[in-house]
């Protein structure tokens, strides 16, 4: 692999690294402001309400943030992977299109009514436009996971006469099978990420006595949210993610579990460290048997290894990949066993509220979800190399051919710019966190949409 197309794969590893710190928040958040606009409705207490716009401004600064670094994505496919683009552009750029065209602009439109048109069209079409930023939201997301997913099991196409492929089957596209574990599973760690966030900044409240009942609320949903989440990450989205890796990319499988020898009643690595040029794991800390059973349901069943496969076939950032996916499902522990200690507290006559030691785990758990979601995203992407579309094309043959210079310079801008754009954003969110759930002195007629919840 040349120095361009390298320099390439690290461009948008960095570029689609940071931007996807926006969209996991953004998702997680829009699930949650409709469960507050939902309880005010029910309930009608003013609080839920403040809350939900308090969460809405932070949803509408990330969700800039996230426009803002996302559109150099799609440009990328053009300059760095004009013959991937080239090659199958004609199934990628159906997606693409679709989740630009639908999804995004029916988030951006419901957006504005949510966050301005409160007074002007009542409380049942501000709790819809809240449901329809989710389902944008979600949408949009679904878009993105179905042009992933064809990157990991490609469906829907033939190949003409002149090595391009030619979509042949938009729904076998739309409908891959791919797309519905990996879809729970990018879901459930949004709404993790948001339930973090939400909790995190609630018991910064309740730690510094300001907005009490604005922090127990945010403790309590977020802490719900998470903890519900955090299970189906690990079932059943990632049981799936597991057994359909184990089906269609073995030699992935092996890469991120260590597994360089083929074994019969194999088991799952704790700990270790990978050496690639021995081909062993060094220091490992197994337990055995546990990895057959997960992957085939047998406790003897046999998992391949990386001898079972050529070497230009393995993925070629072995370790990366491997600690990637280890931090990933650690962290992913951690947040079951934080949410659930959270949990009994909260059931346990209100203790969570009065056990600062909690809330200071609580507030420093937040960032947490961010790395665990990125490490699960380069998982899924170093163990598709070295193909960009699994099996079909390698991704030394999808990336253009201009000077490893050229590439170079862009990738420093792109880093001076998000430098910036980071702590623009920083910025903001602590200010906004800072000023708090607050809302302005009520109008003559914001006083009687709060009397007639129904208007």
């Amino acid at each position: 692999m040349d120095a361009s197309t390298i320099l390439s794969r690290l461009q948008f590893a960095f570029t689609i690294s940071f931007h996807y710190l926006f969209p996991q928040l953004t998702m997680g958040l829009a699930l949650l402001i409709v469960i507050l606009k939902t309880l005010y409705l029910l309930r009608k207490d003013e609080l839920y309400n403040r809350a939900g716009h308090f969460w809405g401004r932070i949803f509408a600064i990330t969700f800039i943030m996230g426009v803002v670094t996302g559109i150099p994505m799609e440009f990328q496919f053009g300059t760095n992977w004009s013959r991937f683009s080239v090659y199958a552009g004609d199934i990628i750029a159906q997606t693409l299109a679709m989740e630009g065209a639908f999804a995004f602009f029916l988030e951006s439109a419901f957006l504005g009514i949510f966050l301005f048109g409160e007074q002007a069209f009542g409380q049942k079409m501000h709790w819809f436009s809240a449901f329809m930023v989710w389902l944008g939201t979600w949408a949009s997301g679904a878009f993105i996971i179905a042009s992933n997913a064809w990157m990991q099991h490609p469906v829907g196409y033939t190949m003409a006469a002149n090595g391009r492929l030619h979509l042949s089957n938009y729904w076998a596209v739309l409908f891959n099978p791919w797309i519905l574990a990996q879809y729970m599973h990018t879901m459930s760690g949004a709404v993790i990420t948001g339930s973090f966030a939400m909790a995190g900044l609630g018991a910064y409240y309740l730690l510094a006595k300001q907005h009490i009942d604005y922090g127990r609320l945010f403790v309590t949903l977020g802490v719900i949210a998470g903890f519900i989440a955090s299970g189906i990450q690990l079932y059943p989205s990632g049981d799936l993610e597991g057994l359909q890796v184990t089906a269609n990319q073995p030699v992935k499988l092996a890469a991120m579990e260590g597994l360089f020898q083929t074994e019969r009643g194999a088991g799952i690595v704790i700990l270790g460290q990978p050496d690639s040029t021995t081909g062993r794991l060094d220091n490992p800390i197994i337990v055995p048997n546990v990895l057959s059973f997960l992957t085939y349901r047998r406790w003897t069943a046999v998992v391949k290894g990386l001898d079972a496969f050529p070497p230009n076939q393995r993925p070629d950032s072995i370790e990366l990949l491997y600690y990637s996916y280890h931090i990933m499902v650690g962290l992913g522990t951690f947040f079951i066993a934080i949410m659930g200690l959270a949990i009994l507290l909260l059931l346990w006559q209100r203790r969570l509220f009065r056990w600062r030691w909690m809330q200071w785990i609580l507030l420093l758990a937040t960032p947490f979800p961010f790395i665990a979601n990125t490490a699960g995203w380069f998982t899924t992407e170093l163990g598709r190399q070295p193909w960009v579309a699994y099996g079909l094309l390698r991704t030394a043959q999808g990336s253009t051919t201009i000077s490893a210079g050229n590439i170079l310079f862009t990738l420093i801008g792109f880093a001076g710019m998000y430098v910036l754009l980071g702590l623009l954003f920083v910025i903001l969110v602590v200010f906004e966190a800072i000023r708090g759930p607050v809302s302005e002195e009520k109008t003559p007629q914001e006083e009687t949409m709060a009397q007639g919840i129904t208007d």
